[in-house]
């Protein structure tokens, strides 16, 4: 018979697998001897079972659920549905790594009209038990059986309107009775039955919905973008009820060990008086600031100090808690590894090693490559003027700008459309989770710094500003009002996470600077990694920055960019058109001198670090108008007649373009196929980089150039190529005088190059994939009409796990670099074998690099930290 459930005395943390986060912790600080009300865990086993046996509770579950139940009565000293003594349940999901878009918890499970009158006996007092009772019957309708809990929430504002109150805590027994009744015609009106009264019904009916919130649309969505595909399921915690709302000598609350927005080592948190738990992170009532509980109840702040830095100790990292206090007895209810900023992450990891609680190996694993991005991302320019109409809660830092919706779903589908949105609400909940990801940034009416949109918020890097009580959203008139300014739906705003002001328009913003913490945790990666880092960089000014943020050369230099400019590109024009060798090679000529001042800013910037330079990869028909453009150019002026030098002009482009138009360019005359056929362009390239070598030689600094053959497919190709290319780099080198150490070797995006290593490797000096060209060839998938057309899609749809022009495709792609890597090696031992394709800068393709035993990954110079981590992690993960 399988075990499918734990009671908290059974389990321990490093069982998180297969009890969920939140039951392994609660396992564990019961272990601990912490004050933790008893329950047990149904297992993320279970979970799976569920949905094999067509979303329905394995029976042997259910049974052992029972007899875990009889233990959880044992240790109270009360029994479920007992009317006498009743045992009343919280039902809480709990996967292995906390995620927003599971089931709310269900409080006060097991009341019905027979146990709230044994409660309120057992407590003498008649109003906390039925206010239970109603609390229990909105969250349960809700949350388990789907009912909206507008229609709950209506039934409840009417009777204290009806009573002219405005608090929940100003009904009396009577009033919460007719809320009672007023719930119950709510229920049988959406479910076509009675609200079931017995307590076992109601467990196990909690017990399904929390399985079957596994495969929520909101759930799914999260997993995808956190990539957590590979979860289990979720396990079920079944708690003994503790209460906060019996009086003013209880409360409950959220706490962090460490402030998860700053990582600053001081108590964090919130807490509310006679509340219980859901009124804290719902936003309804305003909390108190942690730090307020030690004037309150000093006695059991101090426990809970002691107890908060006892598992921060235990656990090694910031934790994430939730507590309640009942009569002045504390009771721990959860603690996990707390969700933080980017920022924060990078901080507490730091901290800890200078605190000697964790290795710096830990501290690099600790912080991801997707936080690293977040930190590299606008700020507001402080000399930005800005007109502020609001001011919240600072939730979570960043920055961001976008138009106003107030709809989840809008915010999704304009955020997938390309729009930059900003999310607002009253405050948000679950099934918001799919259009927090779409906008830019989130901004609520209610709640505080622990609330649902602050946290959600935070895990995935997005400025929210919460609890912002100076708005107020009216989503039926489409706008929200902020003292005298009313701003619609559609209007523009800017959100400050870091300062929680809400600002009219769009605002400028600067680029960030990377923490001295960062950096340090950036020294620790090199110490670590294999890979080099290198940069794709086109000017001298990308260079610098990327050699800022650790490049340790360049491996891409595009040169067709500096073709486009506006200057040169009527001599690239020319170029093409020309009709004899003789008057190419004339502009050709007056091409170098600029691709001469461009290498030599690029080799100035990288004094003594390796520099790639393709040569020019486009076909050439890119530097030329349309087709379609001059056609209707041409038509025009043929009718007009009175323009004959233009036209003769534009039908001599014309001539060119349709000459050079072909059915799918991107595998027609470019690459080295160009540099074949047009005669002297190379050349000229060639020349320009060797003279700008020699001419920062000269200057007493370090050029290393490396030129790059793009687009190779045969051996034969780039031989022709590479033999005129050496004669005209020593041609330089003797006309100059100089000694400068350069190399030439070949890009492999096609699939027949990385399939002939053998061939090539002889031949080159070293090798660099292009895997944008290659994921192209190999998918036979254009990327630039796929991605608008079909492609998103087959990621949404599970036909592609990912975007392969994003991250890298290992099965297919991945497949042929190690072919490429294995054979090249064979043939020319320690060959140099590079990324520089976007996939360069992506964390998991980085890991793939690693694996495949590259020298190098090459990425856009803000992705170079990200890199560098990414780089450091594979070497840890692949040593574990």
């Amino acid at each position: 018979m399988s075990k499918w459930v734990y009671l908290f005395t059974e389990g321990g943390k490093e069982q998180k697998e297969l009890l969920g986060g939140k039951g392994a912790n609660l396992a564990e600080m019961t272990k601990a001897g912490l004050p933790v009300p008893p329950g047990f865990t149904i297992s993320t086993e279970a979970c799976s079972a569920f949905y094999k046996e067509g979303k329905e509770l394995p029976e042997e579950a259910w049974g052992q659920s029972l007899e875990a139940l009889k233990k959880v009565e044992e240790q109270t000293g009360k029994k479920f549905g007992d009317p006498q003594n009743p045992l009343l349940v919280s039902v809480r999901s709990g996967a292995a790594v906390s995620m927003p878009g599971m089931m709310d918890t269900v409080l006060n499970l097991g009341l019905n009209e027979e146990t709230v009158q044994g409660l309120a006996k057992l407590t003498a007092n008649e109003r906390f038990a039925y206010d239970a009772y109603r609390r229990f019957m909105h969250m349960f309708g809700n949350v388990v059986m789907g009912i909206p809990k507008d229609e709950f929430e209506k039934k409840l504002v009417a009777i204290k309107e009806a009573k002219g109150v405005k608090l929940d805590t100003e009904l009396g027994v009577e009033d919460l009775q007719k809320v009672i009744a007023a719930n119950k015609e709510v229920y049988r009106q959406h479910t076509g039955q009675d609200f079931p009264q017995d307590p076992l019904e109601q467990l196990r009916l909690s017990i399904k919905a929390v399985f079957g919130s596994w495969n929520s649309k909101r759930a799914i969505e999260y997993r995808r973008f956190q990539n957590l595909d590979n979860l289990a399921g979720t396990a079920v915690n079944v708690q003994t009820m503790v209460f906060g709302n019996m009086g003013d000598d209880s409360g409950t609350g959220v706490a962090f060990t460490r402030d998860p927005a700053t990582g600053e080592k001081v108590l964090y948190g919130e807490y509310l008086t006679n509340a219980q738990g859901e009124d804290v992170v719902a936003g309804i009532r305003t909390p108190k600031k942690i730090a307020e509980l030690e004037t309150q109840m000093p006695e059991v702040y101090r426990q809970f100090v002691e107890i908060t830095q006892k598992l921060e100790q235990h656990y090694r990292e910031m934790q994430d808690m939730e507590f309640t206090i009942e009569k002045g007895t504390l009771y721990m209810l959860q603690t996990r590894t707390g969700k933080r900023t980017a920022a924060a992450a990078v901080k507490i990891a730091y901290d800890m090693v200078q605190e000697k609680l964790i290795t710096k190996e830990e501290a690099l694993l600790r912080v991801t490559p997707e936080q690293v991005d977040q930190l590299l991302h606008p700020r507001i320019d402080p000399g930005a003027k800005v007109e502020v109409i609001a001011k919240g809660i600072n939730a979570s830092p960043g920055a961001a700008s976008g138009k106003v919706v107030f709809s989840a779903d809008k915010a999704a589908d304009m955020g997938r459309d390309g729009e930059k949105v900003i999310l607002v609400r009253p405050e948000t909940n679950p099934d918001d989770i799919h259009g927090m990801i779409g906008a830019q940034g989130v901004l609520t009416q209610h709640g505080g710094a622990t609330s649902h949109a602050a946290v959600v918020a935070r895990g995935i890097g997005k400025p929210c500003v919460a609890g912002c009580e100076d708005i107020r959203v009216d989503e039926e008139a489409g706008h929200f009002s902020a003292g005298e300014a009313v701003v619609k739906e559609g209007e523009v705003i800017t959100l400050n996470g870091s300062t929680g002001e809400v600002i009219l328009g769009r605002v400028a913003m600067i680029e960030p600077e990377m923490s001295p913490e960062l950096k340090t945790m950036l020294t620790w990666a090199n110490e670590v990694k294999r890979l080099g880092v290198w940069a794709n960089a086109d000017y001298p000014k990308d260079a610098r920055q990327a050699r800022e943020y650790g490049a340790e050369g360049i491996g891409l230099c595009r040169t067709e960019h500096m073709f486009f400019e506006e200057e040169r590109r009527p001599i690239v024009v020319k170029m093409i058109m020309a009709e004899t060798e003789e008057e190419r090679q004339r502009f050709l000529d007056q091409l170098l001198p600029f691709q001469r001042e461009d290498f030599t800013g690029l080799f100035e910037a990288m004094d003594g670090l390796p520099v790639i330079i393709r040569l020019i990869d486009p076909p050439m028909h890119e530097f030329l108008p349309t087709k379609e453009e001059l056609l209707q150019e041409v038509t025009k002026l043929r009718c007009e007649g009175s323009h004959p030098a233009e036209l003769a002009a534009k039908e001599a482009i014309l001539k060119v373009v349709e000459n050079l138009w072909e059915t799918n360019p991107m595998l027609g005359l470019r690459g080295c196929r160009a540099g074949i056929i047009y005669k002297g362009l190379t050349e000229m390239q060639c020349r320009a980089i060797m003279e700008a070598a020699c001419e920062v030689t000269q200057k007493g600094l370090k050029a290393l150039p490396k030129i790059e053959i793009p687009l190779v497919a045969h051996v034969n190709e780039f031989r022709r190529e590479k033999e005129k290319l050496s004669r005209v780099a020593e041609e330089v080198l003797q006309e100059k005088g100089v000694k400068v150490e350069y190399e030439i070797g070949s890009m492999v995006e096609t699939p027949r190059a990385a399939l002939t290593a053998s061939e090539l490797a002889p031949e080159a000096d070293f090798f660099s994939f292009g895997t944008n060209d290659l994921t192209q060839m190999t998918f036979g998938i254009s990327r630039d009409d796929a991605e608008g057309k079909f492609l998103l899609q087959y990621v949404e749809e599970g036909i592609l796990e990912k975007n392969p022009f994003q991250t890298l495709d290992q099965t297919g792609v991945g497949r042929l670099m190690k072919a490429f890597v294995k054979e090249s090696r064979e043939v020319k031992p320690g060959v140099e074998v590079g990324i520089c394709g976007e996939h360069g800068g992506d964390p998991e393709s980085v890991k793939f690099c690693h694996q495949v035993g590259l020298d190098y990954v090459s990425c856009s110079p803000f992705r170079v930290p990200i890199a560098r981590l990414a780089a450091a992690q594979a070497v840890l993960e692949s040593s574990q």
